[in-house]
């Protein structure tokens, strides 16, 4: 069906100019309702563009929201470990003051952190100190914080080993009188006092009552204790390190084999049992299965 066609007609009535235009009803009305929907797509697209980019910022603060918890839970992590390092460090730092090995190993150790140990000026925050540093990002941060907890570590975790290691040794070095008395047997040649001739002694000898406790003098374990020939009722204590001490002569056993002992437990009584002139202790040291003078080490009392 064809499309109706009106005429519009406009005449100047001054001059008597008249103007005609034909008009289908189909293209006009096609004009108007797209001047007229216009508006209302540039609504929508501006709608949808705002639509788009909410989602977009909810996008990256759902990510930020993320990473920062990283950063949290990172944090967290580090300062955790960082107050561990700290702690062994005032461990050290406490040990120093009794100890002259752990004194010697904090000499080591960076100078912030040596501070912190001997309770200088640095010593309020290490935290602070490292986040006070000119930094680009949080990776960056963590990157210190991170090579710097590795470095500690390692060097604590060398110099803990090395406290420890001198700890063991004074632990397992004899440096206590075995027993209260008085000295009458010196380490090396002697005349033998049962034939008067020459001879050697593998130990000290300590002159005392019948009965008197005998010392554990260092830390260690009881490798045996039985009748032993020419020693009498015996005990011998193994220590680390390669050190063993030999107790002789005794009257009672307090200790029996695989018993653990520490330094200034009792583990026996003078006695004169196996070849012997009186009641008396004859204390041996051996260093690598070798004999040495006792009184080389031999620098403290009896304490108990």
């Amino acid at each position: 069906m064809p499309s109706r066609r009106y005429t519009v007609i406009l005449a100047d009535r001054s001059s008597g100019l008249v103007r005609r235009f034909t008009l289908s009803v189909r293209p006009a009305l096609t004009v108007f309702v797209v001047l007229a929907a216009l508006p209302i797509l540039m609504v929508i697209g501006a709608k949808w563009k705002a639509q788009y980019a909410i989602d977009q910022l909810r996008t990256a603060n759902s990510a930020l929201e993320v990473e920062n918890a990283s950063y949290r839970t990172a944090t967290g992590e580090l300062t955790s470990q960082l107050q561990s390092l700290e702690g062994v460090i005032d461990d050290l730092g406490a040990r120093a003051t009794l100890d002259p090995a752990a004194a010697h190993a904090i000499q080591k150790l960076p100078a912030a952190v040596r501070q912190r140990a001997t309770g200088g000026p640095a010593a309020a925050s290490m935290l602070s100190s490292v986040l006070s540093t000119s930094l680009t990002s949080p990776e960056d941060t963590f990157g210190v914080l991170r090579d710097l907890l590795q470095g500690l570590e390692n060097r604590l975790n060398f110099m803990r080993h090395d406290v420890e290691q001198r700890e063991a040794l004074a632990n397992a070095t004899p440096s206590i009188w075995p027993t209260h008395g008085g000295l009458t047997g010196f380490f090396g040649g002697r005349s033998d006092p049962f034939t008067g001739e020459p001879g050697y002694h593998q130990g000290i000898d300590i002159s005392t009552e019948k009965g008197q406790p005998v010392y554990a003098t260092a830390d260690g374990v009881v490798e045996s204790a039985a009748y032993s020939g020419d020693y009498g009722n015996l005990v011998v204590v193994k220590h680390a390190f390669g050190l063993a001490t030999r107790f002789g002569h005794l009257s009672a056993f307090n200790v029996t084999p695989g018993q653990n002992v520490k330094r200034g437990d009792i583990i026996g009584s003078v006695g004169s049992t196996g070849r012997s002139t009186g009641a008396h202790l004859h204390y041996e040291i051996l260093v690598n299965d070798r004999l040495i003078n006792p009184l080389q080490l031999l620098t403290q009392p009896a304490t108990r």
